[in-house]
C-alpha cells in the first residue's frame, strides 16, 4: 500500500531563502527587481508614451491631456501603485494570459475612469511588447543599482578602506605559496583589495543603460504607416533618452541586452574580488592575525562552546558564488536572439534580482563580518620572530648591491644565502652571526645587522597610506 500524501498546514512559504531567511538584507532589492517592481515600471513606459503622443499630438487627434490628468496618470506607475494594483494586474492577466497585455489594459481602466476614453488608442500605440520590457528592465535595473546594490557596495569598500588605514603600520609575515615570505603590513594587504574593488566600482558607476523603441522588428514599419510624416526615428530617441536612458538605433525586434551583460559582468567580477577577500580574511582568523569579537548570545558551535565561527566570510563566499553562478549565466543568455526574437531572455531576465539579492547579501555578511574582527598584534608578532629566515632575501639583495659597487669575494649571493636558509628555520642569534662574518661594506653590515623581521616592511605602510 502506497503511504497516505500528508496534507501540510502551512501557509505557502518562501521557495528562496532571499525571500525567507534573509529577507531582510535584500528586501530593497525587491522594490526595483521584483514582478511588481517591473510592472510598475512598465506602467511608467507606457504612461509616459500615452502623455508623448499626446502633447506632440503626433497622430493629429488633438487629444491634448492637462497637467492635472497627466499626474494622476504618472501617480499610477509611482505613488499610487500598491498591493491592489498588483492584485489588479494579476486578475487582468489571468485573462489576458500576457503581461504586458494586462497593464494595457490597467491603464485603459484608468482612463475611463478619468473619463479619458478618447486616449484608448493611443496606450501602447505602434508598440511590441519589447518596446516596453526592454525599457522597463532597463529602469528597474539602474534603479536596483543606484539606490540599493551600489551604495552597499561603496559602504563596505569605505569600511574596508577604513580598516586599512587603521591596520597599516601592524607588521605581518607575508605567505607566498602558503610559504613565509617577505613581511608586509595588515593595511597594506587590505589596501590592496579596496584598490581593486574601487577599479570595478568606477566600471559599475559610469555603466550605460540601452534603450530601444523601434517596433516589431527594430524598423517602425508600422509607426510609418500610421503617420508617414512623423520622424519617428527622432521621436524614439528623444523618447528614450526622456526616461533617462541611452537610445541603441539598431536592434531587432529585442534590445540587444548588450549592456545588462556588461554590468553583469563587472558585477561578477566585483564578486570575485570579494571572494577572494573572505577566503583571505578566514585565513587570518585561522592563524589568529585576527579574533572575532563574540556576539552576545550567539551559539557558535552546537557541540564546542569555545568556538566562535568566520560565519560571516564562509555566508559571504556561498552567496557570492551563487550570485556569480546566476549572473554568469545571464551574461551569456541574454546577447544570442534566435533572428528577430524568441523568449529564451523573457525567462532568464526574470532571474536578475536573484543574481543581484545573493550579490548584496554576501556584501551585508562582508560588512557585518568586518564589524566583528580585533586585530591580534601579539600574535602577529610571535610569527615573525618565529621566522627570521625571511630576512635571506635582504642579505642577499643588500650583499648584491654592495658587491656591484666594490671588488668582494662573493660570487653568488643568492646561493650564499641560499645554503644557508633553505627549507630550514634560522633564528635571530644565527642570522645575526652570518651577517657578523659577512666581507661587505660597514655601512652595509651595520644596516643589516639593524633589520629584524618586523621592520623589514618596505614601503607597506606608504603605499597603504599614500594610495587609498
Amino acid at each position: 500500500m502506497g503511504q497516505t500524501r500528508r496534507v501540510s498546514k502551512l501557509s505557502v512559504q518562501p521557495l528562496s531563502p532571499l525571500d525567507g531567511r534573509y529577507r531582510s538584507q535584500v528586501q530593497e532589492l525587491g522594490e526595483h527587481l521584483s514582478e511588481a517592481g517591473l510592472n510598475r515600471a512598465r506602467i511608467r513606459v507606457e504612461i509616459e508614451w500615452l502623455i508623448w503622443l499626446a502633447e506632440k499630438d503626433l497622430l493629429g487627434t488633438s487629444s491634448k491631456i492637462s497637467a492635472q490628468e497627466a499626474k494622476a496618470l504618472r501617480a499610477l506607475g509611482a505613488e499610487d501603485f500598491d498591493d491592489s494594483s498588483v492584485a489588479e494586474l494579476a486578475k487582468l492577466e489571468a485573462t489576458t494570459r500576457h503581461d504586458v497585455k494586462a497593464v494595457e489594459y490597467f491603464i485603459r481602466g484608468a482612463l475611463s475612469q478619468l473619463g479619458r476614453d478618447d486616449l484608448a488608442e493611443l496606450v501602447h500605440f505602434g508598440c511590441t511588447s519589447e518596446d516596453i520590457n526592454n525599457l522597463s528592465y532597463a529602469i528597474t535595473v539602474s534603479d536596483a543599482v543606484s539606490q540599493a546594490w551600489l551604495p552597499k557596495a561603496q559602504a563596505l569598500v569605505s569600511k574596508l578602506k577604513k580598516l586599512s588605514l587603521e591596520l597599516a603600520e601592524v607588521p605581518m609575515l607575508s605567505r607566498t605559496h602558503g610559504q613565509p615570505a617577505t613581511p608586509t603590513t595588515m593595511g597594506k594587504e587590505l589596501a590592496v583589495f579596496v584598490h581593486r574593488l574601487g577599479r570595478q566600482l568606477k566600471r559599475i558607476e559610469s555603466q550605460e543603460y540601452l534603450g530601444k523603441f523601434s517596433g516589431a522588428t527594430g524598423t517602425f514599419s508600422a509607426h510609418v504607416v500610421a503617420a508617414p510624416a512623423v520622424n519617428w526615428i527622432s521621436e524614439s530617441k528623444g523618447f528614450v533618452e526622456h526616461l533617462g536612458l541611452t537610445w541603441n538605433p539598431l536592434t531587432t525586434q529585442i534590445e540587444s541586452h548588450d549592456w545588462q551583460s556588461e554590468l553583469y559582468q563587472a558585477i561578477t567580477h566585483f564578486n570575485h574580488i570579494l571572494h577572494n577577500l573572505a577566503t583571505d580574511i578566514w585565513t587570518y582568523i585561522s592563524l589568529n592575525y585576527f579574533k572575532q569579537i563574540p556576539v552576545a548570545g550567539a551559539t557558535g558551535s552546537s557541540t564546542m562552546p569555545h568556538k566562535v565561527n568566520p560565519i560571516r566570510f564562509e555566508n559571504a563566499e556561498a552567496n557570492l558564488e551563487l550570485s556569480n553562478a546566476i549572473l554568469d549565466s545571464l551574461a551569456q543568455t541574454l546577447v544570442t536572439s534566435r533572428l528577430q526574437r524568441d523568449l529564451t531572455d523573457s525567462s532568464a531576465q526574470r532571474n536578475i534580482g536573484v543574481g543581484f539579492g545573493h550579490s548584496l547579501l554576501a556584501i551585508d555578511n562582508l560588512s557585518r563580518g568586518l564589524d566583528e574582527l580585533a586585530i591580534n598584534e601579539t600574535v602577529l608578532l610571535a610569527d615573525l620572530l618565529d621566522n627570521w629566515e625571511v630576512l635571506g632575501e635582504a642579505i642577499q639583495t643588500a650583499i648584491r648591491a654592495d658587491v656591484a659597487r666594490v671588488e668582494s669575494d662573493i660570487t653568488d649571493p643568492y646561493a650564499l644565502l641560499k645554503e644557508l636558509t633553505r627549507g630550514k628555520r634560522v633564528g635571530e642569534a644565527e642570522l645575526l652571526e652570518f651577517v657578523k662574518g659577512l666581507k661587505v661594506s660597514e655601512q652595509t653590515k651595520e644596516r643589516l645587522l639593524k633589520l629584524r623581521p618586523q621592520t623589514y616592511t618596505g614601503l607597506a605602510n606608504e603605499l597603504a597610506k599614500r594610495y587609498l
